[in-house]
């Protein structure tokens, strides 16, 4: 099972909409995947999934399940501030330690409106992911200035960054 991850709590985001490109994409080569999207935490997650509430909050659990369930991740992961969203770190402190995605492999895209396409949250969550014992691939995709390259309908015009995706997803199959 692959657990693609929209690495924000944005409504309609574009992280979300890359996420469900990526479904497509490997639905299409036949692969068993599942959406995993941050906008459904529980707005008080920070309270009420973290810490001494860890385990008790069921819609923060339900999305757990999903990553636990995943053999490998995709984190769709949009720049804020030079850094992936708090969001995501939030999620990842409240899953199981040690455990929760230790041993799973993960493919990382990011994006920005910038010209780094996330370069920096990127290098940044794998710190994260590998000190959690979790399998980084190196090719990671990055989509700079991405409002120029994504409808509002979640297409790419960008034909290098579909074949970039593309890439990426065989390889994902094979790692």
């Amino acid at each position: 099972m692959i657990t693609v991850i929209a690495g924000t709590n944005r409504t309609n985001s574009r992280a979300r909409r890359i996420a469900d490109l990526y479904l497509k994409l490997l639905r299409a080569q036949g692969a068993e995947c599942q959406l995993l999207d941050l906008a459904l935490l529980p707005a008080n997650v920070s309270v009420s999934a973290l810490y001494h509430n860890t385990g008790s909050d069921e819609d923060f659990n339900k999305l757990a399940a999903l990553a636990a369930a995943a053999d490998k991740l995709v984190l769709v992961v949009p720049e804020y501030n030079c850094s992936y969203p708090g969001v995501l770190k939030t999620f990842i402190d409240g899953l199981p330690y040690p455990g929760g995605i230790r041993g799973k492999k993960a493919a990382l895209v990011g994006l920005s409106s910038g010209g780094q396409g996330g370069l920096l949250a990127l290098s940044h969550l794998s710190d994260v992911l590998m000190y959690l014992g979790t399998t980084v691939m190196p090719a990671r995709v990055r989509l700079p200035f991405i409002d120029k390259h994504l409808s509002e309908a979640g297409e790419l015009t960008h034909p290098l960054y579909q074949q970039l995706l593309q890439e990426q997803v065989q390889q994902l199959l094979l790692f």
